[in-house]
């Protein structure tokens, strides 16, 4: 009679627990949703961070720096106040990479995989959420879409894993090689520059494969999954949908420029380039050009480059990747889109198009709030820590290059991050976060069906320029 009357309150107490999560989704709109979600699992993986099993000394790594890892791994940032190889044991760094790969992919992406293993339905309100969390413009053929994303992602994983096991079993043997390369591989596609080494991949400055590896990883992942699916499917430039278009083009001219600006401004300095050769200079000016867009790697000491490549880094991450992919930024195809736009106001105005497509005006000022949005965070964000690290006007440039850092979840670094103070790291926290939740919610605000006022006004100008 006892064990029944358990059973009957474990059951009641298990019925209360649904409902009540089931009346929060649906008084929930989905950017509510995500936020709510995102914060749930930073908060379980701070909790699981500071578990003395998480650390290789056995004590816990405290709360705020658990908080700070967790909330960089989720949000596929990078940053870190205690190194990643040396403190936290495997069973923290596997906690980590996991954290990577359902913030790279999106929660929704693993629900929909879930729900199809259970056989369960798709509802209208979980479309929407993968619509917001993709991208996507349209709410059809998104279940198909989130399993392409999670076939992508674990194939190219994969196969990077492989290519990187082979290169490393010489120096760890087999097994961990094979860990190294699957937890790099992963911290690549998804764009999150978490490494086990300190330097992160300085010591393979000259390694061809391994630059190449990585460097295809975190571009193909900041693609975004819809051009890379477009990609598959059409493979034909002219069958290509404009966004495909804008982004592959936007993100070629962005990498060859950063490539040789780096190159050509690094070449005369010594602290850098000095000790490389020709071939390890094209390689390290490669990459270093193409990681500001949302990677994190470096496989140069980042606060040794010339302040003019350091604050041709902080352009480039803010530009960052492209909708719908596992970088941060403003996005590339945003950028484009307000190039556009200027250049048609330049030539007096008119309708803004792109390889015989229009743009629409909604477009430009969506592009446009999303800039302007972005830009005043970073410049509050780096006023802030200015204030609390007490940085003096020489090192106002790697403030804003940690403000940048964070907002576009780039994660390099010029060595502040160690050096946050409490109030710093809390700063950098809710930093990440806005700028992984930010576009999102604001694209899907942005999105809404625009209300028509009743009331007509006057039209007047106002000067500008």
């Amino acid at each position: 009679m006892i064990e029944n009357d358990d059973h009957t309150r474990r059951r009641s107490a298990l019925y209360k627990i649904d409902s009540f999560v089931n009346k929060l989704k649906n008084n929930m709109s989905p950017p509510q949703l995500i936020m709510v979600v995102f914060f749930v699992l930073i908060w379980t993986g701070t909790l699981l961070l500071t578990l003395p099993l998480s650390s290789t000394n056995g004590k816990s790594v405290g709360l705020l720096n658990a908080l700070f890892t967790a909330t960089s791994a989720i949000c596929v940032n990078g940053l870190v106040v205690v190194d990643t190889g040396s403190v936290y044991s495997t069973f923290g760094q596997v906690i980590i990479m996991i954290l990577i790969q359902i913030g790279g992919l999106g929660f929704m992406t693993f629900g929909v995989m879930v729900a199809i293993v259970l056989g369960k339905r798709i509802g209208l309100k979980q479309r929407l959420v993968i619509q917001q969390t993709t991208h996507s413009t349209s709410a059809q053929g998104l279940v198909k879409l989130s399993l392409y994303m999670v076939l992508i992602a674990f194939a190219f994983e994969a196969l990077a894993t492989v290519i990187l096991t082979i290169r490393w079993h010489y120096e760890w043997g087999w097994g961990q090689a094979a860990y190294y390369a699957l937890f790099h591989s992963v911290s690549a596609f998804n764009n999150a520059g978490f490494a086990l080494w300190s330097d992160s991949l300085s010591p393979f400055v000259g390694d061809p494969i391994v630059n190449i590896t990585i460097v295809m990883l975190f571009i193909i992942g900041g693609l975004g999954y819809i051009v890379v699916v477009d990609l598959f499917r059409k493979r034909s430039w002219k069958r290509l949908s404009l966004h495909s278009k804008v982004v592959l083009l936007g993100t070629g001219i962005l990498s060859g420029i950063g490539f040789l600006t780096i190159l050509l401004l690094e070449s005369w300095n010594p602290s850098t380039f000095g000790q490389l050769s020709g071939g390890e200079r094209v390689l390290a000016a490669f990459f270093q050009g193409t990681t500001p867009r949302s990677s994190g790697f470096n496989t140069i000491d980042i606060s040794s480059m010339l302040a003019a490549s350091q604050f041709l880094m902080i352009i480039l991450m803010f530009i960052g990747a492209a909708s719908g992919g596992t970088g941060g930024g403003i996005k590339i195809n945003t950028l484009i889109v307000l190039i556009l736009a200027t250049i048609q106001t330049f030539r007096g105005g008119g309708q803004i198009h792109a390889f015989k497509r229009k743009i629409g005006e909604e477009t430009v000022m969506r592009a446009l709030a999303v800039v302007m949005s972005s830009l005043v965070v970073v410049l509050c964000v780096s006023l802030l820590l200015t204030i609390t690290e007490g940085m003096l006007e020489e090192h106002f440039l790697e403030v804003l290059f940690e403000a940048t850092s964070a907002f576009s979840t780039t994660g390099l670094s010029m060595g502040l991050t160690s050096e946050l103070s409490p109030p710093g790291k809390v700063i950098v926290i809710v930093t990440m976060f806005a700028g992984r939740l930010g576009p999102l919610t604001l694209a899907f605000a942005l999105a809404q069906k625009k209300r028509l006022s009743k009331i007509g006004y006057a039209e007047d100008h106002i000067l500008i320029g």
